[in-house]
This record gives C-alpha cells, structure tokens and sequence, in this order.
C-alpha cells in the first residue's frame, strides 16, 4: 500500500476508502462503524463479534473481516492519482460542514478541482433537461447574478437547466459545485466536456460514486441528496410534474432547506413542476432580490443592476440587429424584414456578433440577445 499514497491520498484515506468499498457497507453503517470503533482502521481490524455487538448484521460483518470490495482500494487510488483527483472524507476540514446535516450523508467524496470553501453560501440551481430558452436564460441569469454577489452555485451538470447555472457562475467568474451522478472520470452529458473542463479549472467536481460508474438512473436520485444538502436553498426554474428537480426539492424541504420555484407559461409541461411546487409554498422567485430577502440579505440599488447594452463597440448594422433582437427567440426572417438589409449581409453581421457574444443563435436559425 505504501508505495502508491502520496500527500493528498494519505494511509488515512486509504482506510476510510477501503471500509466504504467493503461490500453491504453504506454510509449509515459506515457512520455507525466510525461512533464505535473511532476510526475506519479500527474497523476494519475489529473481530466479528465485536462488529456484531455494534450493530452490524453478519454477513456484513464477515465482509469486514473478509475483506470483500467491490473494488480493489489500491487500484482505486492509483486511478484517482492518474486523474489528479483526491478525496474528502467526513472528518476533512474541507467537507462542508452543512452536508453533514442531513440523513445519512456521504462519509467520503471523490473531488476533482478547487478547494470547496470553508463554510461558503450556496444555492443549488436545478430544472429541466429538456429545457426551454425562457428557463436556461432564467437559469443562467439568475446564476450569474448570485454569483456576482458573490453566492455559490450548486447543481448537477445535466443538459439544460443545470448546463446553464454552471454557465452563469463561470461568466460571472463565480464559483460553482457540480455534483456528478458517475464517478469522477465519467463526463455525462458527452456533450458537457467543455463544461467539465471549466467547472474543474474555476470550480469543483464532487461525486459519491467510485470511478467508472456510470450514469445508470439509479443514482440521479442519491446525487439529488447531495445537491440539496450542499445548499442553503434551492431554485427549482423548470421541472415537470414527475421529475428528478422535483425530487431535489422533495430532499430539500425535508433538509430543512429553502425551496423557490420561477414560474412558467401555463400550458408547458416544463412549468408543472414549478407551479405544483408554488402552490405547497415555494416561493415564487421573479430576480434575484426574491431569493436574497428569504435569508435578509439586502443589496444596494447600485450593486446589482443589468445593463443590457453590449459592453463593446457595435457597428452601424450591428446595432440595428441588436435593437430588433428580444430576450425571446428571434427568426432570421424577421431579423432581415425589421432591419431591412440585405440577407447575406444580416447573416455575415450576425456571425460576428456571435463571435463577439453578443448575440446567441438558437435551433431553427433564432437568435436572441446574449446576456451581459
């Protein structure tokens, strides 16, 4: 074992990593383990009687003695090493102190990126994977205005909703926590690479799963726990009726956490979720101000104003495109008409709008203004 531990994956970690891939050994056993015996090497020491007469049922107790993993520690550890990741475990003064709160939290996190600050203000930001442009601009506005004040970001690196919270900490220069539902070296969506990338360099990745697991449904449900228990509260933007944020939520309350909920057009599925949570007391959450005034927070006028001008130089086409562009969906057709240039000039203008991120193009050749 010695010759594969360095600092930051010492022979303590070895130990809390060795217990928890004991196969029949969960958190709550686990936990049970470390009021006992004081630490996971005791345990792992420990006879079987003894193990009994703390609580833990035979057959577990054999694995203990046995040593029967579901993964081979050592190999465990030489991935980790590979990825440069490392772990937290329960006793670690990185592991927020607020997750230990809830019911049977994680005794270890595999982690990936910055240090998790000491006692930091999250919010998690969850909803829908199939989302709708009004939700992820919602979602990434809303997020890049906590962040500019300063407030953490929380959630699940999904498409669509969680995508685009990420996506407005990281613009803001924020910081945000992504909560995988795999282990820590398997990116999913495949699509999210880039995100993960960015998360990793100005954030932090954090999963209970050993690596390699995949993204089996299953484990949304277990990771949702922890999203919610990281967080003082939790904004729920689009979700249906049935659906993993709406679980979130569920774990939230139960928590003891705030739940706030955007409202949504009321024929979209995506806002059923949503309205269901406002009418059992979620509060309904138009600007950042609604989510702040809940903990008393207040900010100054000043402090948090948009500005919805571009921050550089427009053209004299450039700006007669951005000032017939909406926050809603735009078609080029309407673009050309409102405008009245030549199409291929509108096209070749909007490419270097968007390269400018000023502008965003959207499926089915709709562009809306990029948020500032």
């Amino acid at each position: 074992m010695k010759d594969i531990l360095d600092s930051s994956l010492s022979d303590k970690v070895y130990f809390w990593l060795s217990l928890k891939l004991i196969r029949g050994v969960g958190n709550s056993i686990f936990l049970r383990l470390l009021q006992v015996f004081g630490s996971p090497d005791k345990a792992l020491e420990a006879d079987e009687d003894d193990l009994i007469d703390a609580g833990i049922r035979r057959d577990i107790a054999r694995n203990i003695r046995k040593k029967d993993f579901l993964l081979d520690p050592e190999e465990e550890i030489k991935k980790l090493r590979r990825l440069n990741a490392r772990i937290i475990t329960y006793d670690d003064p990185e592991y927020p102190s607020i997750l230990k709160e809830i019911d049977y939290p994680p005794v270890l996190l595999y982690a990936l990126g910055r240090k998790i600050p000491y006692n930091q203000f999250f919010i998690a930001i969850v909803g829908s994977r199939n989302a709708s442009h009004y939700g992820m601009r919602a979602a990434e506005n809303i997020s890049y205005r906590l962040a500019k004040l300063g407030i953490e970001i929380v959630s699940g690196m999904a498409r669509g909703i969680d995508t685009y919270a990420h996506k407005g900490a990281l613009k803001a220069d924020g910081y945000t926590i992504a909560v995988l539902g795999t282990g820590i070296d398997v990116i999913y969506p495949r699509e999210n690479k880039g995100l993960f990338q960015q998360i990793r360099e100005n954030g932090t990745i954090i999963t209970e799963f050993p690596t390699g697991t995949p993204p089996d449904g299953k484990n949304f449900p277990i990771r949702n726990r922890i999203i919610s228990g990281i967080s003082r509260g939790v904004l729920v933007v689009e979700a249906a009726k049935r659906s993993g944020s709406l679980i979130t939520a569920s774990f939230a309350l139960n928590q003891g956490r705030e739940v706030f909920a955007i409202p949504g057009m009321i024929d979209s599925i995506r806002s059923q979720g949503t309205h269901f949570l406002i009418k059992q007391g979620a509060k309904l959450v138009e600007d950042v101000e609604d989510i702040l005034e809940e903990f008393g927070i207040k900010i100054e006028e000043s402090q948090d104003k948009k500005d919805h001008k571009p921050l550089v130089k427009l053209s004299n086409q450039e700006k007669k495109i951005y000032e017939c562009l909406d926050e809603t969906p735009v078609h080029i057709d309407e673009i050309i008409r409102s405008t009245e240039l030549d199409p291929s000039e509108v096209l070749s203008t909007l490419l270097r709008m968007e390269l400018k991120g000023i502008v965003r193009q959207m499926p089915g050749r709709l562009f809306v203004k990029n948020m500032g």
